[in-house]
């Protein structure tokens, strides 16, 4: 089994009206990859999808895929595509339940969100927003799960 350091939550950047197969077919034939952005992608519905065993890597945080598990909710983003915290709540239960039984799983993992691993570029210990790469999830991961033991 790999050495699981992070749970990392996700969200699409896409509508929340996207589908598992457009986003399967984004990362296949536009971006070429051979293996899905993350482990798991719950729709707006609260329906969650394997997408990949967590013994294998994915495709969710560019270096840091061998140590980490990822989990996406489908949204997002508002109608201009600018970053949002829309999840249902459909999607916050199933999100909620999935990291619960993944941090059962992996207890010494930290749960963090995309986000939170864009590189300290001012060395102070601390990943501000103007240091974020993208905004993902669009909401502060760390303080809203850091209950779930």
């Amino acid at each position: 089994m790999r050495n699981i350091t992070h749970i990392v939550v996700h969200c699409s950047a896409t509508p929340q009206t996207s589908t598992v197969q457009s986003i399967r077919n984004y990362w296949r034939n536009v971006l070429k990859w051979s293996r899905p952005g993350y482990h798991y992608i719950i729709d707006a519905n609260g329906v969650e999808t394997h997408l990949s065993e967590i013994a294998h890597p994915t495709n969710g945080v560019a270096g840091r895929n061998a140590t980490s598990i990822h989990a996406c909710y489908i949204g997002g983003v508002d109608a201009k595509g600018k970053p949002i915290d829309n999840r249902t709540e459909a999607q916050k239960r199933a999100l909620l339940t999935r990291l619960v039984a993944l941090k059962k799983m992996f207890p010494n993992a930290q749960i963090v969100g995309h986000r939170d691993l864009s590189p300290d570029r001012n060395k102070n210990g601390v990943i501000e927003v103007r240091e974020w790469v993208k905004s993902c999830p669009c909401f502060d991961a760390i303080p809203e799960y850091r209950n779930i033991r």
